[in-house]
This record gives C-alpha cells, structure tokens and sequence, in this order.
C-alpha cells in the first residue's frame, strides 16, 4: 500500500520528531522494565502481567513503526512559497457564516497538526477542502453533518 505524503510545519514536524524519540528510548526502557519485573514473578504462562507487558510492547512497537513510516512520508512546508491571494495549507483564514454572520478564524494545516481547540483545522477535514484555493470575498458552499452550509472568505494571511 502506498503511503501519502504528509506536508507540516516546522513546529509539527519538530513535535513528531521529538515523539518518536521519546517512544524508542524511554518508551522501549519502560517496556522493558516492565517485562524484566513480571519475568521475575515465576512461571510465564500464568503470569498475566509478563502478557499485559508484551502486548504493550507489542502496542509500543506498532505506534512506533507508525510514527517512523509518518515521518519517511513527511514533508516540510516551505512557509515563504506561500501566496496569501488564495487559501492554501498554512493559511490563516477568516471566514464568515453567511446565515447567523459569525465570524471564524482558522489555520489550515495537516490532518496530524489539526487541534480545533487552538483553531487549526485539516485540509481534509469539510471546512478545509471547501475553502482551499478560495480568494478574498469568495463564498464557499461547504457539505457538513449539519447540512450545507455558506463561509464568505473575509480575510486571507499566512
């Protein structure tokens, strides 16, 4: 199966980087520990905690594994090659609700950066596809769960 590129941010890339570090030493030594302990304990095929340990090792590993093929696939964002005319990844879009008038502003970034809660949606995500390659003043008709709903692009930054 091919994997996608992933494209992120300097700060996103740095995030991933450090969480697979953390994973392959600490993670690995915690497992290890762990295993060492419950082998300690006696006989093994009774010993529920020498299984709970080698599935979280096998668990460990899986995410490892994960984060390693996310990483051969990740790209970096060339933030100065970015055009604010039109939306694009890493833009900072605010946008307003054609029927109740609220205004919102998002950063469009990669679906592994996406965290609503600091206002950076996914490309991937509704809203993010509706409004990618949007200019200023354009109305995007976006499908959601809640019905279709209409974004006028009030102002576009990086």
């Amino acid at each position: 199966m091919a994997s996608k590129t992933s494209y992120y941010t300097k700060e996103g890339l740095e995030k991933l980087k450090n969480e697979l570090s953390h994973l392959k030493t600490k993670g690995r030594a915690d497992i290890a520990r762990q295993i060492a302990e419950a082998r300690d304990k006696g006989d093994l095929s009774e010993n529920a905690e020498y299984d709970a340990a080698k599935d979280a090792q096998g668990h460990l590993e899986a995410k490892i594994a994960q984060l390693e093929e996310l990483m051969g696939n990740a790209r970096l964002i060339d933030e100065s090659k970015l055009d604010a005319s039109t939306v694009s990844i890493l833009s900072k879009v605010t946008i307003k609700n054609k029927k109740n008038g609220a205004s919102v502003t998002y950063i469009l970034v990669s679906e592994e950066e996406a965290d609503l809660k600091t206002g950076k949606i996914s490309t991937q995500s509704p809203i993010g596809k509706g409004l990618l390659g949007k200019k200023k003043g354009d109305v995007a008709k976006i499908k959601t769960p809640a019905g279709e709903l209409e974004f006028e692009v009030t102002n576009i930054g990086l």
